[in-house]
């Protein structure tokens, strides 16, 4: 059983090709996934002058070398395999006038790597064609607007689910394994590129069954979402847009990046995006001005010129207002390089799971990547063990069930928003983290979001130097 819909939940539930599986999404189509909204593309060493080995000494150095480097070289070498996969399944991925693979440049990356489908709308590309094939999969169940909130234990194992349908309807179903694919957390910050149903759901159940948690302090927040007075889940403004020229901007138009970074506005997302914060705190704004790229750019990046113009923005003739938002959780549900928890019967894939490949910071175009790939190698390892008649139905014991809890009220949901917002944001420090606790953990008891809140500032907390996209402005040390 495979819960989530995103591009790691997919390629599994593909990959167990033969086996049956049952896949549950929150929506009826998986629409409202982070991958869906991923404009970034797949990162591969496709260039006859590029190499894996430089892929993954960009991705150890994002990383901040916190990085798992058997991960990293695994993931860098099988990369353009992932590239391949993908065009054979129908992915039409964006080519020059000669014919070839159109690479992009984004940050973190010293040279141009990135394959992009239909400009800046890779996520949804990518998921268009793997939610066809999952469609005309025999041996794939689709199971659309259902909310799994409690696993079934016996002896120790998973082994089943209880999900609620959209008329609150509750259902239980075993299995011989249930692998959580649910995405990340970004929605419990005030500012997100991700969608409302990246709340952390799958990463607070696993973690009330007993899961270890690894690396969940670090949040990457992407540098340029459009920013709307108000809003909570901002259209992202593709790291590509810079990558082809654009550059960052105070009110008067001096450079933001000048001088910061040898690689400048293209240096790796935590140093922009804490430049990108500073400047909202000095003045109230950052900007990126696109005005002088090469005419005709807007074809390439189409979702970016039509969210800006659907705000009143027109991006060829104006700067577009910036700011850093919640983007990716590199922590998670501490998992092996086969997405194996620490408890028997789950397993983990994408952004729920931590398998230590992006360290303290994701490489731009990482994120695709790895959902394809491991989504993949785990779904030939529970593939395999179908076929050899493993299964963890066979525990004996008493069987429990492990609901996740209730969830907060909306009035304090976003009252948490705002505290996760400004203590665990682009800079921290131990004051700040320290109060958003002592609140997270009277709020705990009112929903679980409170509680998986109060989990990631303790773990902020214990981590007194900075480090990656873990920035404290209390201490100058990094470690």
């Amino acid at each position: 059983m495979v819960v989530g819909g995103g591009v790691a939940g997919l390629a599994t539930a593909l990959a167990l090709a033969p086996w049956p599986v049952r896949l549950l999404c929150r929506a009826h189509d998986g629409s409202d996934t982070a991958s869906v909204l991923a404009q970034g593309g797949i990162a591969a060493a496709l260039d006859s002058a590029d190499t894996p080995v430089a892929h993954a000494l960009d991705t150890l150095a994002a990383g901040a070398q916190h990085n798992d480097p058997a991960m990293v070289r695994w993931l860098c070498q099988q990369a353009p395999e992932a590239v391949r996969w993908l065009q054979a399944q129908g992915v039409a991925f964006d080519r020059d006038a000669a014919g070839r693979l159109d690479l992009g440049r984004e940050g973190g990356h010293q040279v141009a790597r990135v394959a992009h489908a239909g400009g800046d709308a890779s996520g949804a590309a990518v998921m268009a064609v793997l939610r066809q094939r999952v469609q005309r999969a025999a041996h794939i169940q689709w199971r659309g607007d259902v909310e799994v909130d409690t696993l079934l234990l016996r002896d120790s194992a998973v082994v089943g689910v209880r999900f609620r349908d959209s008329c609150g309807r509750e259902q239980e179903m075993g299995a011989s394994a249930v692998v959580l694919a649910t995405g990340g957390i970004g929605a419990l910050f005030a500012r997100t590129s991700n969608p409302p149903g990246a709340d952390g759901n799958g990463l607070a159940l696993g973690l009330r069954v007993g899961a270890r948690a690894r690396d969940i302090e670090f949040v990457q927040f992407h540098p340029t979402a459009l920013d709307i007075a108000g809003s909570h889940c901002l259209p992202l403004i593709t790291e590509a847009l810079r990558g082809a020229g654009a550059h960052l901007q105070d009110g008067a138009g001096r450079r933001l990046m000048a001088g910061l970074h040898p690689q400048q506005d293209l240096a790796p997302r935590d140093i922009v995006a804490r430049q990108v914060w500073h400047a909202h705190r000095r003045e109230g704004a950052a900007w990126l001005d696109a005005r002088e790229l090469k005419p005709g750019w807007e074809s390439h990046f189409p979702t970016v010129l039509a969210a800006c113009l659907a705000h009143g923005i027109d991006p060829r003739t104006q700067r577009i207002p910036v700011s850093a938002a919640s983007h990716f959780h590199m922590g998670g549900l501490s998992v092996d390089a086969d997405g194996r928890t620490s408890v028997a019967g789950l397993y983990a894939v994408g952004e729920v799971a931590c398998n230590g490949v992006h360290g303290a910071n994701r490489l731009a175009s990482n994120s695709l990547l790895e959902g394809v790939l491991c989504g993949r190698r785990l779904g030939v390892l529970l593939a395999d063990m179908c076929a050899q008649n493993v299964s963890h139905k066979t525990a004996s014991g008493r069987y429990r069930w492990v609901a996740r809890g209730i969830g907060l009220p909306s009035a304090l949901m976003a009252e948490l928003r705002t505290t996760l917002w400004h203590a665990a944001g682009p800079e921290r420090d131990a004051a700040g983290l320290r109060q958003a606790a002592q609140a997270c953990a009277q709020w705990a008891g009112q929903g679980w979001q409170a509680w998986l809140a109060h989990e990631l500032l303790l773990a902020a907390g214990s981590r007194t130097h900075s480090l990656g996209s873990h920035h404290r402005a209390d201490s100058a040390v990094a470690g």
